[in-house]
């Protein structure tokens, strides 16, 4: 399967090009073949209608390169690591180290510096992992262009398009690079991800706009980046890649994507630790400064402060555990575009989805074929058949149920029709009809489409032969009938013709039926589809509702089968609302009314998307689920669009998610994956705040009463540097199941409570360990240099472990809101990297290492009571935990 081409941008990149209206550049040859036609429009390209041949697309791949825009390239080495090294937290590092270099602190120098190595790298091996990895997943999704060559109709991956070749476009696809349409039937162009227009445009073969106009309003021009809503068409690709008008649009400004509300939490968080930093240092230096008359020993104090309180792990932890997120989603057939949406996912609360293919198993079969009174009848199936045969462009999942049909063959006599012209579907008519030659000479119009949309066309029905006057008191009676195979859980579409005389030959590529043809119909009856729910649809949506996400259906279809497919599969349709609603509802109006509605019928691709819109007004996190043309808008405005690897080109490039499997189920795999990310992540964020909060009480304490410093700065850095190493195996950890059990958005509320109350918890044991090592250990005797330095050394090994081992060992509490160890268990990882980290913490005092740091080694007794500070700590923070998970704060 080919790779997602990077031609095809973000929603984020549309977005912004919109916002900020960037200066357009467009080829001046995309100008001159927009003016020309015929034998002259492909000899300025120098190819051909029958298209290149593979040497010469060859060729002009390697001339031209790949069809691809440089803003989405894969990162290479060097750029993931400015970014790597690009972040506050990282360069407060180097700045702290740099000055500690410059003032002659060499030791505390080198130990900053390799905390920021270590941060690095592990960032650096960790985005390069997942990058690879990304490479690898969007390669599962085809995404590819019909394309001539050598005068044989071919799929060709849209990162190979070169200038000169000949592309097929259909309903659903999307424009795979600036084109100029030689041919076009009804061709409607979606062009809002450039202008910002609601509605479709209309595209010919030959330029309507003359002159001067802005290169977007020429008419004989597809660009890249836009899809086509309807009608089908061929056209010459001009150009490719970045020298596209969008290439151009896009080199002009930044793709910055949209920060999610797990990006703004985590940034939030940082800044939070930024300015715990700013108040603590300056006061930790004066305060130091003053009492203890050393003004050059407080600033290597205060730098080292600095250096404590510094989150510098959070960019590692949140890349590793999102970038593991995405690898273990990928083993459920979720493959994520964008990675950050995966928290998105975690968080969502509401699940928009479409009818089929979801809640249905998405093989429709034409059950029934019968006239206006429901009776079985061979001529409208062979009426169905012609239409669906001839139809051009893309064939729908009914129109595939009509060809397969098994006895289609005996009544349709294809042989002795020939098509003379299509008129194709689009989402305002919602009908499509073909014109074909009869054995007798005359032109008949086929046409079919919902039968509320073919009624009004039609001036006749027939029944038995005879033809009779759509009257109004009949009309009502037709529709009651077509009304109760709806209610049966029928698919219907009707089926009405006409014939005409026909209108002549005409030259060339011209088209003699359009949609004013489409009138005075003889409605001849209708075929009826059935798509049984899934098995698994119920089992699905009953978990989902489980995990606290309700599902909303949001279709194109009727109500009366929408209702019946929801109460197979346990959705309520007490309160509906029909496109027609939506349409008369103020925002506001359609805000209260989404909240209660589970079924949307009959909305159109406007309609979705202001459905979405609404229910985030209501502060939902939203994912909207479907792979169809008329989804693409809903999908871009969702927090996290989802789509299948089936969809149409449109679809798949608005989600941030691509399903390999069209399954609720699956989905569902998804969010409780997105779950176990964002618990991990907040389990780093609460252990980093919680401790730093708890940390200045103590350094501000120990720094007033302490008569020398309470940890000397390479002592404090060896300590961060350990506790770092430490958190690394957070995102391998385990999950309890009630953490992933609801929505888990971004609350710094409840995460402003837990600093609050779990911080001092460390505090408390600090003083009492200050306590112990002044009072019991007699760390007060500074009389003499020699006792006072056997004092400090002593007081400061003694906080050294007591920091150490406390800070290692209450991840395995904050970790959980169980009872640690006996209720829920880490992962190996964890818990052997806590044990080592620990044990490396005890041992550092009588080796070789610890009289570089200067520690001495604790007497026997410290031993018992560090123990006893440990299970005093412990005791204390599970009980102000359970207190606030009882109190449901957390």
């Amino acid at each position: 399967m080919a790779m997602i081409p990077s031609a095809i941008l973000p929603k984020h990149l549309f977005a912004a090009i919109r916002r900020e209206k960037p200066p357009i550049r467009v080829s001046p040859r995309l100008i001159e073949c927009a003016g020309l036609s015929g034998h002259a429009l492909f000899e300025a390209v120098q190819s051909r209608p029958e298209g290149l041949n593979e040497e010469e697309a060859e060729a002009r791949l390697a001339k031209h390169g790949p069809n691809v825009l440089a803003k989405d390239q894969r990162s290479g080495i060097a750029r993931m690591l400015l970014h790597a090294v690009v972040n506050p937290l990282v360069m407060l590092l180097v700045v702290l180290s740099a000055v500690s270099f410059l003032t002659g602190d060499l030791r505390a120098g080198s130990v900053m510096l390799l905390m920021i190595v270590l941060g690095v790298s592990l960032k650096l091996f960790q985005e390069a992992r997942a990058d690879r990895a990304a490479a690898a997943l969007k390669a599962m999704i085809s995404v590819t262009a019909t394309v001539v060559r050598g005068g044989t109709d071919c799929e060709v991956p849209i990162a190979q398009l070169v200038p000169g070749d000949v592309v097929k476009l259909a309903a659903g696809d999307m424009i795979p690079a600036d084109v100029r349409i030689s041919s076009a039937k009804d061709l409607f162009v979606i062009q809002g991800s450039l202008t910002g227009e609601s509605f479709p445009v209309e595209k010919f073969d030959a330029e309507k706009n003359g002159g001067t106009v802005s290169p977007i309003e020429l008419t004989s021009v597809a660009f890249l980046g836009t899809s086509v809503e309807s009608g089908s068409a061929a056209g010459l690709v001009i150009c490719t890649g970045r020298d596209t008008f969008l290439g151009g649009m896009a080199e002009s400004i930044s793709e910055q994507p949209t920060p999610t509300a797990f990006d703004r939490g985590v940034s939030q968080f940082t800044w939070l630790m930024l300015r715990f930093m700013l108040v603590m240092v300056p006061l930790v230096f004066v305060i130091n400064g003053l009492t203890k008359d050393a003004w050059g020993e407080a600033f290597f104090f205060a730098l080292a402060v600095a250096v404590g309180l510094t989150p510098e792990m959070l960019p590692m932890i949140v890349t590793v555990c999102l970038s593991k997120g995405a690898i273990a989603m990928s083993r459920k057939k979720v493959i994520v575009k964008r990675i950050n949406s995966i928290q998105n996912l975690g968080a969502m609360d509401v699940l928009c989805t479409d009818k089929t293919g979801t809640l249905t198993m998405d093989h429709v079969i034409l059950e029934r074929h019968c006239d206006v009174v429901l009776r079985e009848d061979d001529g409208v199936l062979a009426l169905a058949y012609l239409n669906s045969h001839f139809q051009t462009g893309l064939k729908s999942v009914l129109d595939r149920a009509v060809l397969a049909h098994r006895n289609v063959h005996e009544h349709a006599h294809i042989p002795e029709y020939a098509k003379t012209d299509e008129i194709p579907f689009d989402f305002q008519r919602r009908i499509m009809s073909v014109v074909v030659r009869t054995p007798e000479g005359k032109d008949r119009i086929i046409t079919k489409g919902a039968p509320e949309a073919i009624f009004p066309r039609c001036g006749h029905f027939e029944l038995d032969g005879e033809l009779y006057p759509m009257q109004h008191i009949l009309i009502d009676e037709l529709k009651e009938e077509y009304e109760q195979l709806s209610r049966d859980g029928f698919r219907v579409l009707a089926i009405a013709s006409k014939d005409i005389v026909p209108r002549g030959v005409v030259a060339g590529d011209a088209t003699p039926y359009s949609k004013t043809d489409e009138c005075h119909l003889i409605l001849n009856g209708y075929v009826a589809f059935l798509d049984p729910p899934k098995e698994t649809a119920r089992r699905a949506i009953d978990a989902l509702r489980q995990h606290g996400i309700a599902v909303k259906v949001v279709t194109g279809d009727n109500d009366l089968v929408s209702r019946k497919i929801c109460s197979e599969v346990g959705i309520p349709t007490d309160d509906v609302l029909l496109g027609a609603d939506v349409e008369r509802m103020s925002d506001e109006q359609l805000a209260a009314a989404a909240e209660r509605t589970t079924l949307f019928a009959r909305v159109s691709p406007a309609h979705k998307q202001r459905i979405i819109k609404s229910l985030q007004a209501r502060r939902h996190i939203v994912g909207f689920m479907g792979d169809g043309i008329n989804d693409a808008p809903a999908l871009r405005a969702a927090d996290v669009g989802i789509s299948v690897d089936t969809a149409v080109d449109i679809a798949k490039e608005s989600a941030d998610m691509i399903l390999l499997e069209k399954s609720l189920m699956v989905l569902e795999e998804g969010v409780l994956e997105g779950r176990k990310v964002f618990a991990n992540i907040l389990k780093y964020v609460r252990m980093g705040a919680s401790s730093n909060f708890g940390n200045m009480f103590s350094v501000l304490g120990a720094s007033v009463f302490v008569p020398f410093l309470p940890m000397a700065p390479i002592q404090i850095l060896a300590n961060n540097l350990l506790y770092d190493i430490s958190q690394t195996a957070i995102p391998t950890d385990e999950v309890d199941p009630e953490q992933i059990a609801k929505p888990r958005p971004w609350d710094m509320a409840a995460l402003t409570r837990f600093i609050v109350c779990i911080g001092p918890c460390s505090s408390v044991f600090d003083y009492t360990t200050y306590l112990i090592m002044l009072y019991y250990f007699h760390c007060w005797d500074v009389s003499t240099p020699e006792r006072a330095a056997a004092s400090e050394s002593l007081f400061q090994t003694g906080w050294f472990v007591e920091s150490l081992v406390t800070q290692t060992i209450i991840i395995h509490i904050i970790r959980t809101n169980r009872i640690p160890f006996l209720r829920s268990r880490p992962s190996w990882p964890l818990a052997v990297m806590s044990v080592c980290i620990m044990a490396l913490g005890v041992a550092i005092p009588f080796s070789p290492l610890g009289h570089y740091l200067g520690f001495t080694p604790p007497p026997p007794m410290y031993w018992p009571l560090l123990l006893l500070t440990l299970a005093g700590y412990i005791t204390l923070t599970q009980s102000v935990k359970f207190w606030l998970v009882a109190r449901k704060w957390i």
